[in-house]
């Protein structure tokens, strides 16, 4: 090994620890749920994006065993080589009748169905319109576009700033871009607030650009049976295109984009991380069907998870804790400072709590958080000890 190489690693390690940034991951050791035994602890785990439970779901867990006996345990190809398998197409098919859109096509991730769609979608005639708290995919995704995005041309615009967005369409119209894509989280991850998405279509249509929504943390929380953003403000055929993720309300894994059948037809020809990925395992698709039915049919989970993120939040607001204008379970403990954080972090998983401390470059610096997920896998109990233990935390943390 290049010993130059190493020692860099090794100093660039360092200074994210001097500077409190540094993350060593927890190992879970029990099925995913609102308490788990994590690092051979258990703990309520607060830290999830499983929001309705149904990552060990019984009708989700036979799904997938009944798949296995009946389609093996691979897919055996690239989807479009010959590893598309009917079980593939079923789950696409259900996911645009689930969406309103003519048509779904399914990525391994929802990252990289930001990375496959928006290079697709862009050349270097064509600019990104973006709002400046988008997630990390949406970024690289942009990134690996030739359209002109960069927050310096005025192309990033303040975080939900309606005029700022009208400010850069009129720019884009005077430049003479080609194509004008506006990005936008459905629910912004890290604040848990909802993009004002009736004004951004509303100027879209205005200006003649068209409408990226990354319904990550949306789908299954926002919307009729959990079907997004777009569902929320019923605005059915308005938006070209909807990400939406299979690995967190759905509790398996995947992502797909939602749109036009002739969106799906050029992402099948020209979507790379689509075309250089072998497909799921016919068990994901076949567990990923019987979770979306679950959402459709059953309202259960999806009004446990409300009633579980309302009394959290209102539990911490009564206790004065900063939850940042949170209006999704997402629900950020505002702390500011990188150390603190992460000492709140430590000091919480003492008191059998997992709730993760975020910081730079996850958000701004100075911005550090426990972000905390409420789902409808936890119970009162689990709540109560949660509060508990953020009483006890703060007041640790004043007395030190």
């Amino acid at each position: 090994m290049n010993a130059d190489f190493q020692s860099w690693l090794g100093e660039q390690l360092q200074s994210l620890k001097d500077q409190h940034l540094y993350k060593v991951p927890k190992i879970l050791q029990s099925p995913a749920g609102g308490r788990v035994l994590m690092n051979g602890k258990e703990v309520v785990n607060l830290s999830s994006n499983n929001y309705l439970g149904l990552a060990n779901h019984p009708k989700v867990r036979a799904a997938a065993l009944e798949a296995i006996e009946k389609w093996g345990v691979g897919a055996g190809a690239v989807r479009w080589i010959g590893g598309t398998m009917s079980v593939h197409q079923e789950l696409e098919e259900k996911l645009a009748k689930f969406k309103h859109t003519e048509a779904v096509l399914v990525f391994t991730g929802g990252f990289t169905a930001n990375s496959g769609c928006i290079p697709a979608c862009l050349t270097n005639h064509d600019v990104v319109i973006s709002d400046e708290l988008n997630h990390a995919s949406i970024i690289d995704g942009v990134r690996l576009s030739s359209a002109s995005y960069r927050k310096g041309d005025g192309w990033v615009y303040p975080h939900k700033d309606m005029d700022a967005l009208e400010f850069a369409l009129k720019k884009a119209n005077e430049q003479g871009f080609e194509k004008k894509m506006i990005i936008t989280d459905g629910v912004f991850s890290m604040d848990g607030d909802i993009a004002p998405l009736p004004d951004i279509v509303r100027l879209a249509e205005e200006y003649n650009a068209f409408v990226m929504v990354d319904d990550a943390h949306a789908s299954g929380v926002l919307g009729k049976n959990g079907a997004g953003t777009a569902s929320h403000f019923n605005l059915y055929g308005r938006v070209d295109i909807q990400l939406g993720t299979l690995s967190k309300a759905l509790g398996v894994m995947g992502g797909y984009i939602a749109g036009s059948t002739l969106l799906k037809e050029w992402l099948i020809n020209r979507g790379r991380p689509y075309l250089f990925s072998t497909g799921h395992p016919p068990m994901v698709a076949a567990a990923l069907i019987a979770a979306l039915d679950i959402m459709e049919n059953d309202p259960e989970p999806m009004n446990r998870l409300w009633s579980n993120a309302k009394c959290w939040k209102n539990a911490l607001a009564d206790e004065g804790f900063d939850t940042m204008g949170s209006e999704t379970p997402i629900t950020p403990v505002y702390v500011g400072d990188e150390g603190k954080a992460q000492e709140m972090e430590r000091l919480l998983w003492e008191e059998g709590v997992y709730a993760l401390a975020i910081v730079f470059p996850t958000v701004g610096r100075g911005k550090a958080r426990i972000r905390t997920m409420p789902s409808a896998a936890h119970t009162e109990e689990d709540l109560s000890l949660a509060l508990n233990a953020f009483k006890k935390v703060r007041d640790k943390l004043k007395t030190a």
